[in-house]
């Protein structure tokens, strides 16, 4: 039933020329008939429960009738301004099968684009909306070998061009080596800079950033670089995080807790989630053997959550055997000390991108803020502890949204997934009257 439901609700949600205004009555839009008979339905059941007797064709019936009133009571919820956003949600969701955003809307074009920072060369994907511009979005890649090419990636940046976004893709080396490289922000800087500088007719003089998981820190920090820092005018964060530490504490123990809390929650991280961090960090360690060995390590794991890796531990080095001993760890107490016998490398890296170390007064206003409150491999509360350090940030925690997958929301859930998208809308040029 509950996977029922949000599919009839938001089906509902699309007849905008049919839903009522009125706030009690969402019946209003029916003849008087359909509402007689809606009544009389209602009021059958309502019998049959009250007596104890419910059969199995009333369970149907009653399954049946409650999604389609339900789809009549979000509908009458919902207001004129979000009914764009629940096509953009809807086409996100169908990817590249068919949806009421791609009947109406022009198809983009993709086509791959290459640029000059510096010294800096950099390609990218460009989609063109064929639509007025509301605004340019540098979409980050998250962790994937295919990199700009991932396929969820590219059904994205096709939805958000369908929105009358011009959206720019880059070709991120720490994406598909997945792994976190500080030179990644100064690469998304330069993206901004260069969506931002392109002339008409493909410009865009408002442009933002949406970033997933822990490519949210690289974007933060692209914000600061001089290129990209007058130019970002809206940042959205999807799974993100605020405290590096904070997120080993996590990933290791499945202890967290949010701003201003002393007490720790629990809860059950993503087996792979430690395995990731370590891959990202391999490559800052000096000895060859150690990250060899580290590297092994982590593709057993990913592969096996359980899998024997003790005849490889055995042979690391002081450095490599700092990094495995905090991976290993459960306990939230023993992490910061644990953190503090990395190597000096590993902790500037984990310093620099800890969102927690730096001045973010800049974001003030621009952040929009999105995380699922079921998330396994950053908590939800790095969000809130990242909306707590900037000032009128817009946050949105969904229940039932894992880390990016929208699968297993529920109607609540999915109108917070309305609210969110229709933030992002917002931040686009009003068309021409």
């Amino acid at each position: 039933m509950q996977q029922y439901l949000p599919k009839a609700a938001i089906r509902g949600i699309g007849q905008r020329e049919r839903i009522a205004t009125g706030p009690l009555d969402f019946t209003a839009h029916l003849s008087d008939r359909r509402k007689a008979f809606i009544r009389t339905r209602l009021s059958l059941f309502a019998v049959r429960i009250g007596g104890g007797k419910v059969s199995r064709m009333s369970l149907r019936h009653l399954r049946v009738l409650v999604a389609a009133i339900t789809a009549l009571a979000i509908a009458a919820c919902v207001s004129a301004e979000s009914w764009e956003a629940v096509r953009v949600l809807k086409d996100i969701e169908a990817r590249g099968g068919p949806s009421d955003l791609k009947a109406i809307t022009p198809a983009p074009t993709r086509t791959t684009v290459s640029y000059r920072r510096d010294d800096r060369a950099s390609v990218a994907d460009l989609y063109e909306p064929h639509q007025p511009i509301g605004a340019g979005l540098v979409l980050v890649p998250g962790f994937t070998p295919q990199g700009k090419n991932d396929p969820r990636l590219v059904d994205l940046a096709f939805s958000l061009a369908r929105a009358r976004f011009l959206v720019l893709v880059p070709d991120l080396q720490g994406s598909r080596e997945m792994r976190v490289r500080l030179e990644d922000a100064q690469k998304l800087a330069d993206a901004t800079a260069y969506l931002a500088e392109r002339k008409a007719p493909l410009s865009a003089d408002n442009v933002g950033v949406v970033a997933i998981s822990y490519a949210v820190g690289l974007a933060v920090l692209a914000t600061m670089q001089p290129q990209a820092k007058d130019k970002i005018q809206f940042l959205v964060g999807i799974g993100g995080y605020y405290d590096t530490t904070a997120v080993v504490t996590f990933i290791t123990t499945g202890r967290y807790r949010g701003p201003n809390e002393t007490a720790w929650r629990t809860a059950q991280p993503d087996p792979a989630a430690k395995w990731i961090f370590l891959a990202s960090n391999i490559n800052a360690l000096s000895d060859p053997s150690d990250r060899r060995t580290l590297a092994t390590i982590a593709q057993r794991r990913l592969r096996a959550p359980d899998a024997p890796v003790d005849d490889l531990a055995t042979s690391l080095g002081p450095e490599g055997r700092s990094l495995f001993d905090l991976l290993m760890n459960a306990r939230a107490e023993r992490v910061e000390a644990l953190r503090g016998k990395l190597p000096a490398a590993v902790r500037r890296q984990m310093e620099t991108l800890s969102l927690k170390n730096h001045d973010l007064s800049n974001l003030a206003g621009r952040l929009i803020l999105i995380h699922g409150r079921e998330d396994r491999l950053i908590p939800y509360t790095e969000s809130l502890s990242l909306k707590a350090a900037v000032p009128d940030t817009k946050l949105f925690i969904v229940d039932g949204f894992s880390h990016i997958d929208t699968a297993d929301v529920g109607i609540i859930a999915q109108l917070k997934l309305v609210d969110a998208i229709q933030a992002i809308l917002s931040r686009r040029r009003s068309l021409p009257q």
